[in-house]
Order: C-alpha cells, then structure tokens, then sequence
C-alpha cells in the first residue's frame, strides 16, 4: 500500500530546534519524528511511501539512505523551489499514485496510536473521494460534521469565519482535523488549485458535490509535534 508523508514545512514553531535541522528529524526521546512516522507506516502495512521535502532537505535524504529507507521503497517529492502546502504537495507527488488504490497521507509532526488499518479499512468500505481522521478536541480551526459523518463545513473559532459546503443540514458538530487522511487518486482531475494551496481548502469545495467522510478516534492518544512545548509530553508517551 501506498502513502504520503507531508515533511516539507519549514518547522518555525519548533524553532529553535529547526534552525539547524528540518522538523522531520526533530527528535523524541532519540527517535527523528521522521523515523516514528516511517515505522508506524510499516507496521500497517504501508510498504511504498514518498516524503516531500523542502528545509533541509539534504538531511532527510541522507537520513534516509544511512537508514536503507528502512527495508521499504521510499521516493521523494522535492519542493526545495518553492514550498506547496498540503494540497499542493499532493497534487505534485500524484504520477506517484498510480496504481488506482486509495493512499494515506500522514503529516510528519504526528504522533499518535491512531489505528490507520481500521482508518483505511473505513475508506474502503464507503469509498468516498477522502476520509479525514478527526478527534473531539480543543483546536482553533474545527471541521463541521453531519450525522452521516460527511464533511460540511469549516469555522475558525477565534475570529467566527465560517465556510459552508453542504447547505441544509440541520445540525452540524465540530470536530479537529487529525492531519492524517485516505485519499482516492480520482480526486486528482477534480482539483482546480495550482500551485501553493491547502488540501482543506479542496476538501470544502469538493464536498459541496462528493463524498468527503471523516472518521472519529476521540480515546486515541494524538499529539500536534509541530508545537515546541508538546516535546515533553511526547517523550513522556514514546
């Protein structure tokens, strides 16, 4: 099976630990966050991944081979040119997507016990273009769900800015985004964006129309990396 790996940020909350290094090898008790990702991918099953690289991206290569890529095929996307945010990111690695299967697409600063066999093993019973793992947590941006799990919408909870996908919906909760994802290649020829963009962003237009699901894991222990003051409790979990 197939997934991504979204390494490329430039890790400025995590500073001063990347002003020398990328995030991808900020490390937990020893272990490059990179490296944890790799491994839990492995565990379930993920055998052909394809990390896309940008701040110091030299390092995660040469990571990479003193690790023979961990016994797996590894490919890698390089945005050293000009950093795509999530959904660009995507949208340049899809050659790499080619066998039609349905990938998963993992930020590099999260760590968690998320189950991603039962996560894709969801994906693939409804099909849907996306299915976005998401917890009932504290977050300043929610999505907004529909009894029947669908994506709906988005608001910012600090400022009241809200997006509507789908209208008429009678009640809607909210809920975080987990930055872990199953996406079907088809989505491709679907996405207007060029360039530098957010895959939330095209995730809100596509459901106007499509199916984008979600799939909750609130008693799952998960952990936002990209922030420096959630080391500690990280190595507290490792």
């Amino acid at each position: 099976m197939k997934a991504m790996i979204l390494a490329a940020g430039m890790g400025t909350r995590l500073q001063p630990h990347t002003f020398t290094r990328p995030k991808a090898l900020v490390e937990v008790k020893g272990i490059p966050l990179l490296e944890i990702v790799i491994r839990k991918l492995i565990k379930h099953g993920f055998n052909d991944i394809i990390i896309n690289v940008h701040h110091f991206a030299d390092q995660i290569v040469n990571f990479l081979e003193q690790k023979q890529n961990f016994g797996i095929a590894i490919s890698i996307s390089d945005e050293t040119g000009l950093l795509l945010d999530t959904g660009g990111g995507i949208l340049k690695a899809r050659d790499f997507f080619n066998d039609s299967q349905p990938f998963l697409v993992h930020n590099v600063d999260i760590l968690s016990n998320i189950n991603l066999t039962d996560l894709y093993a969801f994906h693939l019973k409804y099909h849907p273009l996306a299915t976005l793992a998401v917890k009932d947590r504290k977050t300043s941006r929610s999505l907004l769900i529909n009894a029947n799990h669908e994506l709906c919408g988005w608001t910012n909870n600090h400022t009241g800015a809200t997006v509507i996908s789908k209208v008429n919906e009678e009640e809607l909760i909210s809920l975080a985004f987990s930055g872990i994802h199953v996406v079907n290649p088809e989505i491709f020829p679907l996405i207007n964006e060029k360039g530098v963009f957010s895959i939330t962003n095209t995730y809100l237009c596509l459901a106007k129309n499509h199916s984008i699901l979600t799939w909750r894991h609130d008693n799952d222990f998960w952990i936002d990396m990209g922030r420096i003051e959630n080391l500690t409790e990280a190595e507290r979990y490792i």
